[in-house]
């Protein structure tokens, strides 16, 4: 986790010696990959080190951060880029980050129930090879890669939608949006409680349904509707993120890093794949064409949701039946 960290304002200093754009574009996939090292394995060392109590706190909590942070770096990043230039955005990132990477690495407590596994190619394939044999998980990544493919992409229509006719909204006040990540900073802890009193398969429906309405009363051209469009949009979002990313992390019963790190990569292959749908649609249709490819996305969503559901209930009463005969 120290290593990604780390390397994040390392990176950040490189993006300072030249300015072209393929190389602030590779510079930042070199911080894509930095920063999967620490969140491949951040909820892996919570599920290890934390009772079930305690991580279904920890693991809202911790997406309720990660929206905190995505709410400053966005609006922070657009506002000074645009009046002080980008090599000042990337200063006071580089700064803040290593300022952030040192209290982390002061105050993270040491692992005490870590123990290592063999580090050879082959158990690593046959780990994710369990993984993907173990439905529960791997439908639980795919309902992940499904959320955030229309969660980042349904942000970055709006971006475009608000600058264009007939808005235009300068791009500094436009990067203001991501403030509606509040509601998602808020639905990660309300998710930490639901798992304590109720099914998290349940919580995925129902904080889907909850982005999908808000991307159906975005329809309305108006600055408000589009903008409580977004606080539902992220509120759901959010909500079915921490429980799918936490659902991953205890019922993965081995190589738990290797889950969670799975879990990612179907989030952001879900954030790749989606923007090719939704902004196609927003090419050729604008908002309502959008709606439609957003809404096919939300079907196969739901699809995902009720076969997790049948298969928890199918194991769940395989326990239960082991039990009476035990």
């Amino acid at each position: 986790m120290m290593f990604g960290l780390l390397a994040i304002p390392a990176v950040s200093a490189l993006m300072l010696l030249q300015q072209s754009f393929l190389f602030l574009v590779l510079c930042r996939a070199l911080i894509g990959i930095a920063l999967a090292a620490f969140a491949a394995v951040a909820v892996a060392y919570m599920a290890e080190e934390l009772d079930n109590k305690a991580f279904s706190m920890a693991i809202g909590t911790y997406i309720a951060a990660n929206s905190l942070g995505g709410i400053a770096g966005r609006i922070s990043g657009g506002l000074i880029a645009d009046h002080y230039g980008v090599v000042t955005a990337i200063q006071v990132a580089l700064i803040f980050t290593l300022v952030g990477v040192l209290l982390v690495g002061y105050l993270l407590p040491k692992q005490q129930n870590f123990r290592p596994s063999s580090s050879s190619f082959r158990h690593h394939h046959r780990a994710i090879v369990d993984h993907f044999r173990n439905q529960k998980v791997w439908v639980a990544m795919l309902i992940g890669g499904l959320n955030f493919s229309l969660f980042v992409n349904l942000y970055s229509v709006m971006g475009f939608r608000l600058v264009s006719a007939p808005h235009y909204v300068p791009v500094g006040l436009a990067s203001l949006i991501f403030i509606c990540y509040l509601a998602g900073t808020f639905s990660s802890k309300c998710a930490g409680y639901w798992t304590r009193y109720s099914s998290p398969v349940q919580g995925m429906a129902l904080g889907s349904a909850l982005s999908m309405l808000g991307m159906w009363v975005a329809l309305f051209d108006h600055l408000g509707a589009m903008i409580f469009g977004l606080l539902l949009i992220s509120f759901g979002a959010f909500f079915t993120h921490t429980l799918a990313y936490g659902w991953v992390g205890r019922k993965a019963t081995q190589a738990k890093a290797t889950a969670t790190a799975l879990y990612l990569v179907h989030y952001y292959i879900g954030g790749s794949l989606g923007g090719f749908l939704l902004l196609y649609c927003w090419q050729h249709g604008a908002w309502p064409s959008v709606v439609i490819g957003g809404t096919a996305l939300y079907v196969a969503m739901f699809i995902a949701i009720g076969v997790l559901r049948r298969i928890d209930k199918h194991d769940s009463s395989s326990d239960k039946g082991t039990l009476l005969r035990s």
